[in-house]
């Protein structure tokens, strides 16, 4: 088999208010997501929501069903976002091919069948970052690369969370059942992201620190507002957050994250934001 996966579970706020280092390591940070010609995905509880990884090098790699989804092809009441963050790659959609290059993105809809992933070069290969949400109608296949992302310029250098958020698998862009994922590229001299804070109670969201530099790492905030815990993490590594807690980090050199989110809606801005004067 060159597809595996692990579960987690939900976990209550009360619980984690008790975890250890080692505990919300093992609940909430996925450490590896890629790995020569295999497929990994981690099934969350919070609202079905699945983060994968595709990274084939001398072959290719088909999309399969996992045992937790009882289904005979992975996307029959599903759908997926994919953003590879390593070399030129394609993805091949019931015969139909689209080719990444890096940060390019690809929405998958509900009933896509038979997907497989290759690598151009085996020396560069492509890294198939995935996010897959329950669906419960089909929308069309769309390719969207960076330059065509929604972009919005937030925060300041003199407060170090100067940030460009690139909307790419979103409304207004692509039409999903409740799928988002977007991209967001720190500024030079700027290392937090999502500052103010802010939790969403009706969505989920996972978070992928990617252009992390090997000598460097992201300190990941999570937990409720006046009860926050904090996650190191390197490159190409992913953190659950519940839609209990907050999601927001700080780097010890500029970064790019991948957002992905589901849940009840698909309003961007529905948020509650915590003052970053309240934080605890």
């Amino acid at each position: 088999m060159s597809t595996t996966f692990e579960t987690r579970y939900a976990s209550s706020p009360k619980a984690v208010k008790q975890y250890d280092t080692q505990q919300l390591r093992d609940e909430f940070l996925v450490e590896n997501l890629f790995e020569d010609n295999h497929i990994k995905w981690v099934y969350a509880h919070y609202d079905r929501y699945m983060a994968g990884g595709a990274m084939p090098v001398n072959k290719s790699l088909k999309l399969e069903s996992i045992d937790p989804l009882k289904a005979d092809y992975f996307c029959e009441r599903r759908e997926i976002g994919i953003i590879n963050v390593g070399g030129n790659g394609t993805v091949s959609v019931d015969g139909q091919d689209f080719q990444l290059g890096h940060k390019d993105a690809l929405y998958l809809g509900k009933g896509c069948k038979d997907v497989h992933f290759k690598s151009e070069s085996a020396d560069q290969p492509a890294k198939f970052y995935m996010n897959s949400a329950p669906a419960h109608r089909s929308f069309p296949t769309k390719k969207k690369i960076l330059a065509e992302a929604n972009k919005i310029e937030l925060g300041s250098l003199e407060t170090a969370n100067h940030r460009t958020v690139n909307q790419m698998i979103i409304g207004g862009i692509v039409e999903t059942c409740q799928l988002q994922m977007g991209m967001t590229e720190l500024r030079t001299g700027s290392v937090w992201n999502t500052m103010p804070a802010h939790v969403h109670d009706r969505r989920m969201e996972i978070y992928f620190y990617n252009d992390v530099p090997q000598d460097q790492a992201v300190c990941h905030f999570m937990g409720q507002p006046q009860e926050t815990r904090h996650i190191w993490m390197h490159n190409h590594q992913a953190v659950i957050s519940p839609p209990w807690s907050i999601h927001s980090g700080s780097g010890t050199s500029n970064y790019t994250f991948i957002w992905g989110m589901a849940g009840e809606n698909l309003d961007y801005n529905d948020m509650d934001v915590a003052k970053i004067t309240e934080l605890r």
